[in-house]
């Protein structure tokens, strides 16, 4: 028998099909109530408001994101994937489930600018964590692999380019659509970006004879030849 939903989870999955059908602005309490088979009165016990409850749409499409990346960073690291490949997957993993629910949404810009008014502090507060995901992820397979990053960058600085190098893609996609092309163009932008920070592991080179100085080898003594023994020819 399966298990019954939450409260709380049916409610966000009918108000995420409420706004992305409708928009934010369009999109009501009853609206989502009725999406939910809830009279408004019962909604209003768990979301005050729609603004409310759109601020928990929002930061549980953040952590399904949070949870897809983690989870796609460590696959990609158990198929044995160079650090660029691990990262490339991360963030897709990232910005797919991000988008999953969105797709095909006439709204999908709205909703971005909205969740920016609504939810800013969300924003600011998940940007530090996904950065702090991505330094996890390039400590861990830095370390493993014994790869070193170039002279003066650090784990943490890494982490920080990659989130600079998805908000400059965005200056070509404002709003990620298509996502397919997006990610493209994104990934690009990251195997340039990991390839400049990682510099090859040093060879060792094996240490040379030191060459006798041209003074040193006149002066050398030179070995003294055994006398010849008579009827002995060489």
């Amino acid at each position: 028998m399966q298990a019954k939903q939450p409260p709380q989870d049916r409610i966000l999955d009918a108000a995420m099909r409420v706004f992305r059908r409708h928009g934010f602005r369009r999109s009501s309490i009853e609206q989502a109530a009725e999406e939910a088979g809830l009279t408004r009165q019962a909604l209003y016990h768990h979301f005050s408001s729609k603004e409310v409850l759109f601020r928990a749409v929002i930061e549980r499409l953040y952590e399904h994101s949070l949870a897809a990346e983690s989870a796609a960073a460590k696959a990609a690291e158990e198929k044995g994937r160079d650090l660029a490949d691990i990262l490339v997957a991360e963030i897709a993993a990232r910005l797919g489930a991000l988008f999953a629910s969105l797709e095909g949404s006439p709204h999908i810009e709205e909703l971005f600018s909205e969740h920016l008014v609504q939810g800013r502090d969300l924003y600011q507060t998940y940007a530090t964590r996904f950065e702090g995901e991505v330094a996890a992820t390039v400590a861990r397979v830095t370390r493993a692999r014994k790869l070193k990053l170039a002279s003066g960058v650090t784990v943490r600085d890494l982490a920080r380019c990659v989130e600079m190098a998805i908000h400059g893609t965005k200056s070509a996609y404002p709003s990620m659509q298509p996502l397919d092309a997006f990610l493209k163009q994104l990934e690009t932008m990251l195997r340039m970006l990991i390839a400049g920070a990682t510099a090859p592991q040093a060879k060792k080179v094996a240490p040379r004879a030191k060459k006798m100085p041209p003074q040193a080898r006149k002066t050398a003594p030179q070995a003294k030849k055994s006398p010849r023994k008579p009827g002995v020819r060489k």
